[in-house]
């Protein structure tokens, strides 16, 4: 049994320096503890997902070039994610719309090689399957 996610969810990218909060907006009109719950779509960059600090990943086109300015100095850059594919697994026999809703174990990719990962889920009291 995993916790659903809801908004305000803590959630962190493997290549980010800071953690970062998901943002649910209320279209579904479902609540777990007053907040709106979350499903496996929600994964739109800078509308659900926000940035994570600075991003330290070479892949970012960004990093590499501040990186190969600096002589091979990693040089960290702000965060703008990159989010094509939604959360995985999803909690598989609950569906929140037309998706199955979020839990507490799914992984989302960026696609700049970084696994965001929920680290708070914001809610306590219920569970999914």
């Amino acid at each position: 049994m995993g916790l659903p996610v809801v908004a305000t969810a803590q959630c962190m990218c493997s290549f980010g320096m800071a953690p970062s909060n998901l943002m649910v907006l209320p279209n579904n009109k479902v609540m777990v503890e007053n907040k709106p719950v979350a499903n496996i779509m929600d994964n739109k960059p800078m509308v659900n997902i926000m940035p994570f600090g600075n991003c330290t990943s070479l892949s970012n086109p960004k990093v590499s070039a501040a990186t190969s300015a600096a002589l091979g100095v990693l040089t960290p850059m702000p965060c703008i994610p990159v989010t094509n594919a939604p959360w995985t697994p999803g909690s598989p026999t609950v569906m929140l719309g037309t998706a199955p809703i979020l839990n507490n174990s799914s992984k989302l990719m960026c696609n700049w090689g970084g696994v965001i990962q929920i680290t708070n889920p914001g809610a306590t009291k219920e569970n999914v399957p």
